[in-house]
């Protein structure tokens, strides 16, 4: 089979490098500034839903740049670094980025269109309150419609499936032990993401239609890209 050799490959190509260092100084200022200074950071930087008083359209982009904790920080630049990284190789920096960045737009709008018709009962009875009731509500954190979305698993994800078509039979190493081709694991991960998204469990707090969302952009952007040349890497 023919295999992925480009003649100049980068460990750590400049789009790549510069998400990272863009991801991490923004982890950074959550962790430190945002909680010396009480600038509430997610408040304005991640994602809202429409219906919420602390929506911005300016979080449609932003919240890509913001996580939770270390370890969703860390899995994620790991995962964009994996993935990313042989992508920006193949296509160079111009269509990484327009990649990348349809990618997380792509998973927000879908995040978006959830959460509106998942919140419009919320929404409704809210506007039923007297005003006092919404005053004491409207910049709270605990009120259900400021509950705030963050993180670039969305692109990431799209990242991996972009990786699954282009490169489906390379192996991935689950837990580093266990072997699986690219297109098994981009598939388990899109079932499963299906699956917690309809089971909505109580308590799961993650953007599982997000990662789907941001799965199926990449996918489409890569078939359409590859539509002239259907080849295929190992």
């Amino acid at each position: 089979m023919t295999q992925f050799r480009p003649s100049r490959f980068q460990v750590l190509p400049p789009v790549i490098k510069n998400l990272l260092i863009i991801n991490i100084l923004f982890f950074i200022a959550q962790s430190t500034i945002d909680t010396q200074f009480d600038l509430h950071l997610e408040k304005w930087f991640a994602l809202h839903t429409w219906q919420s008083p602390w929506f911005k359209p300016w979080q449609i982009v932003t919240h890509m740049f913001m996580h939770g904790d270390i370890g969703h920080i860390f899995f994620n630049m790991f995962a964009l670094w994996m993935f990313g990284s042989v992508l920006e190789n193949l296509w160079g920096a111009k269509r990484f980025t327009i990649f990348y960045f349809a990618c997380g737009l792509g998973a927000a709008l879908a995040h978006l269109i959830f959460m509106y018709y998942h919140f419009q009962p919320i929404a409704e009875l809210f506007k039923q309150l007297p005003s006092e009731e919404q005053f004491k509500l409207i910049d709270s954190p605990q009120f259900k419609l400021n509950e705030s979305t963050l993180g670039a698993s969305g692109a990431v994800f799209g990242c991996l499936a972009a990786f699954g078509y282009l490169f489906p039979n390379s192996e991935l190493y689950i837990y580093g032990i266990i072997p699986v081709k690219a297109k098994w694991m981009v598939l388990g991960y899109a079932a499963l993401e299906l699956y917690l998204t309809i089971a909505n469990s109580a308590g799961d707090n993650v953007a599982h239609i997000a990662h789907l969302g941001g799965a199926v952009v990449g996918f489409a952007l890569v078939y359409f890209w590859n539509k002239t040349n259907k080849k295929r890497f190992y």
